[in-house]
């Protein structure tokens, strides 16, 4: 499998796996669903996106937004001090197709983008899942991420809420 960083010529075909896989999901509440512009807007304010291809077709993606200063940095929540705020990495949506699971991309996403996070001088990470998401949960705790809270996000539903400060 070859995985690299990707850009904005594969947006359309990353939305097109996420939908293909998010509606094979018990229920849609389990992913927040990104539509293209927003994946766009992303790679323009630094954001990375990060692509596995099987036989050069996308199989599986990963996101390291940056979310910046602005009222959408959740580090407020977490407690982050408003002078580290720019140092805040996300770890937003990964979709791994049904075809490669099993395979350990997950955890592999998260090591890529904890590296990435660091090296992009980030202090503070955070990544929300669903309750129910078991894999995701587990994979993330294996990373060290530590549950702060549970809320209601994302039209509703809701999100266990992890954080982990990185030295």
């Amino acid at each position: 499998m070859d995985i690299h960083r990707i850009s904005h010529d594969h947006v359309e075909e990353i939305h097109k796996l996420m939908l293909d896989v998010v509606s094979r999901l018990p229920s849609g509440a389990l992913f927040a669903m990104d539509d293209e512009d927003y994946l766009h807007d992303l790679l323009k304010r630094k954001g990375e996106i990060y692509g596995a291809f099987d036989n050069g077709k996308l199989v599986a993606y990963t996101v390291l937004a940056l979310p910046g200063i602005g009222s959408g940095n959740l580090g407020r929540e977490f407690g982050v001090p408003e002078e580290e705020l720019s140092r805040v990495g996300v770890f937003d949506a990964t979709i791994v197709h049904e075809s490669v699971r099993g395979r350990g991309l997950q955890r592999f996403f998260i090591d890529l983008r904890e590296r990435r996070a660091k090296t992009l001088g980030c202090l503070h990470l955070y990544s929300t899942v669903h309750p129910d998401n078991e894999a995701s949960r587990r994979n993330l705790e294996a990373a060290r991420f530590v549950l702060q809270f549970t809320r209601q996000m994302y039209g509703g539903h809701p999100r266990h809420c992890y954080t982990k400060r990185l030295q």
